[in-house]
């Protein structure tokens, strides 16, 4: 056999040597393309389902979210099983798909199910889906935090982080998702006085209302002239303090009974259940997790090629160093690699 296939290969050597050019060729172009990491990706088709329930203990958690939507889910196709986690103001479920699945047809179905299940849902929550990753997505960690000469707040730095590095990063290819820790999260806190509520006849619910309904824009269409459009708005989004303040909850003889007439305005912080320290500051950490199926790290290396760009636009005495950078993994693993295949080779020659 092999007599014949050399005697082939000889009569028709421009053919053979044709073939092994396209050969050659489709190799380099795969290899341009090769996914390379430190570990295997072994995680199997899920979709995490996560929705937030400020206040509801996990016995309310399991009962009025975790056991509708899990129910709902039940029977989709290609599903192996379902797993879920119900904890103070948190549900979480897991759904596991046959290996194989794609994973988008896997997220269509689920929203699908979610639609219908909303309506039985309490009032004011929406289960979302985490984010299209993996098990070993997290590519990139930074922390954002002061640095020789500043002063910034955690609130500053959770605020840097949200607005200004979180964003950019998201724009980065192959970012799916960026997660943060630590800080605070700025809000106006309004804490009523019930005293001056039940003097002036007036309940919290009245308080909330006027709160939430003040605080929009209003488009109001245009006014043309000389062949000039005029767009004409009314900002009622609240900024300030100042503004919250002035609310108008109603009248009493034709005098306005303003928000700080019954309640205290202040700038305020979330409530928080953890937080990221590094030698014994408190910082904001950030996690960058890779679209499934991405070159972690190719990734990573535009992560950090970016992280760069975003350290001249933070405020002054700010920072964000790299923690976790999975280039630096990857490299070291395919240098061991590179190492033993030489030993190797060496061994067998000699």
């Amino acid at each position: 056999m092999f007599e014949k296939l050399i005697r082939f290969s000889l009569a028709h050597r421009y053919l053979v040597l044709a073939l092994t050019i396209a050969v050659a060729a489709l190799g380099f172009v795969s290899y341009q393309r090769l996914s390379i990491d430190a570990v295997p990706d072994i995680t199997n088709v899920q979709v995490q389902i996560n929705t937030e329930a400020a206040g509801y203990t996990p016995l309310e958690v399991e009962a009025r979210i975790t056991f509708p939507l899990e129910a709902a889910l039940a029977g989709l196709p290609a599903l192996e099983y379902t797993r879920s986690l119900s904890r103070y103001g948190l549900s979480q479920i897991t759904v596991v798909f046959k290996d194989g699945t794609d994973i988008y047809f896997a997220r269509g179905v689920i929203a699908e199910r979610l639609q219908e299940v909303r309506s039985k849902l309490p009032s004011g929550l929406a289960p979302a889906m985490g984010p299209i990753s993996t098990g070993l997505g997290e590519v990139f960690m930074y922390t954002v935090e002061n640095g020789v000469q500043g002063t910034h707040t955690p609130t500053d730095l959770r605020t840097a982080q949200d607005w200004i590095v979180k964003p950019q990063l998201r724009t980065v290819p192959g970012v799916v998702d960026v997660n943060s820790v630590g800080g605070f999260e700025k809000q106006f806190h309004v804490t009523p006085r019930p005293d001056r509520l039940l003097g002036l006849g007036l309940t919290l619910r009245d308080l909330v209302q006027v709160v939430s309904a003040n605080s929009s824009n209003t488009g109001a269409g245009y006014i043309e002239r000389n062949g000039e459009q005029y767009l004409v708005r009314v900002p009622g989004q609240v900024v300030t303090i100042d503004e919250i303040e002035k609310l108008v909850i109603t009248t009493r003889e034709g005098r306005p009974i303003f928000v700080k007439d019954v309640a205290d305005v202040s700038l305020g912080e979330e409530l928080r259940t953890g937080a990221a320290t590094e030698n014994g500051r408190e910082v904001v950490l950030g996690t960058v997790f890779m679209l499934m199926g991405e070159n972690s790290r190719a990734v990573a290396s535009r992560v950090a090629s970016k992280m760069e760009q975003i350290n001249r636009s933070l405020p002054e005495g700010m920072v964000a160093k790299t923690v976790y950078d999975r280039t630096t993994l990857v490299d070291k693993t395919i240098n061991t690699v590179k190492k033993n295949l030489f030993e190797g080779a060496a061994l067998v020659i000699v």
